[in-house]
């Protein structure tokens, strides 16, 4: 049986359903879906609403949300983001704890559910117990990305405002000094220590230096990949001193016995064969053990000796230097030995000036030292500042 209303939909019957159908369409495509009642009048205000929410579609009033988007759970959007992310290689540690936060307040969720209000509550939330906007961002961009993929893919048709938080004033400026370093890496496990001297170098991130493979060594030049760097554009970087020497010490830790025999490693920088992964407690570990650092409960506030507070028995926080640290550290040390600000974004892989000049940080040491030539020259009078120009214009004229 079916019985047909005004406009363009119909109601029917279903074999096997004991509820009434109801049919519509809209942009040529045909919607069916069960009424949720087998009353003919109750179906019929529902098909009622639907077609009123086609028409509101075809006069540009609002987006037409079908019975598919209606069902769509926020945990559907986020394990397709999740294998987004795994698919183009960029899944991390810190990715998942993002997710993590996501999935637990907005996974049982239905989408067309999350409204800016909702997003907001859940901002002030995270605010009140203590999360930074950085932190809190970086969350709920991955809700915002879950959707605008799910859009991209035409499972949903709309997105909810998403508040992004001002991080103005969250820059860090944690800087090792060379003796910090050096402290920090003889605290290192072994594996660590030369993958953690790379990165002081020459400023590249954790996941970067992971990424490499022997066959990406080409004699004196080690070459990242474009698909392994975050901002997608391959680099490389040239091996002297320091590097060279810590090249080879890698070359002789090549060798990996296993059960079946002894390996060699593809990776540069690896453990027991294995790419570097987390290791962030082995980071926070070292860092409090060379003075760097220290753990605070999150109970209790108060700092504790290990990962654990005895007292609350609760897991501390680690609070201190981080390896994105060394990203700074490497740009300003570029910088302060005259190499030239392009040549220096290109061996960090900084593609903007604006996050370059954020990394290049002026210290209360670089400030100190300002004041003390400026009181120099004032003190002197200006005669050594003249000298030398009358020598420079003396030259130029030889």
């Amino acid at each position: 049986m079916t019985t047909r209303t005004r406009g363009d939909g119909r109601i029917f019957t279903r074999k096997g359903s004991s509820h009434l159908w109801c049919a519509y369409y809209l942009r040529g495509k045909e919607y069916r879906e069960s009424t949720e009642t087998a009353d003919p009048d109750k179906a019929a205000k529902f098909l009622k609403h639907r077609l009123k929410e086609v028409g509101a579609d075809q006069v540009g009033k609002a987006s037409f949300v079908g019975p598919q988007q209606e069902r769509m759970k926020v945990c559907k959007l986020l394990d397709a983001l999740e294998e987004d992310y795994k698919l183009r290689g960029k899944d991390s540690p810190q990715f998942r704890a993002h997710l993590k936060h996501i999935r637990e307040q907005f996974g049982a969720w239905r989408a067309v559910e999350i409204s800016a209000e909702a997003v907001d509550r859940y901002i002030s939330e995270r605010q009140e117990a203590g999360s930074a906007a950085a932190t809190i961002n970086r969350s709920t961009q991955l809700l915002a990305q879950a959707f605008n993929l799910a859009i991209e893919r035409k499972h949903l048709s709309s997105a909810p405002q998403i508040r992004h938080l001002s991080e103005k004033g969250n820059a860090r400026q944690g800087f090792f000094a060379d003796a910090d370093f050096h402290a920090l890496r003889d605290k290192l496990p072994e594996y660590l220590r030369d993958f953690a001297q790379f990165g002081y170098l020459t400023g590249w991130r954790k996941g970067e230096i992971a990424s490499l493979r022997w066959e990406d060594v080409e004699g004196d030049v080690v070459r990242l990949r474009g698909e392994n760097a975050k901002n997608g554009e391959g680099r490389s970087v040239t091996l002297s001193g320091d590097l060279a020497d810590l090249m080879e010490r890698s070359k002789a830790q090549r060798q990996v016995e296993t059960k079946t025999g002894v390996l060699l490693s593809a990776y540069v920088f690896h453990q027991k064969g294995e790419p570097v992964r987390d290791f962030r407690k082995a980071w926070a570990t070292a860092c409090v053990a060379a003075g760097l650092g220290q753990f605070v409960c999150e109970s209790c506030s108060q700092t504790v000796d290990g990962h654990t507070c005895e007292e609350c028995n609760r897991e501390a926080r680690y609070v201190g230097r981080i390896f994105h640290d060394f990203r700074r550290t490497a740009v300003r040390n570029m910088v302060r030995a005259g190499v030239p600000e392009r040549v220096a974004m290109t061996i960090s892989g900084h593609k903007t000036r604006s996050i370059f000049d954020r990394y290049n940080i002026v210290n209360e040491a670089d400030l100190r030292e300002a004041m003390q030539r400026t009181q120099s020259y004032l003190r002197d009078g200006g005669q050594q500042a003249n000298r030398a120009a009358v020598v420079q214009m003396r030259a130029a004229q030889n």
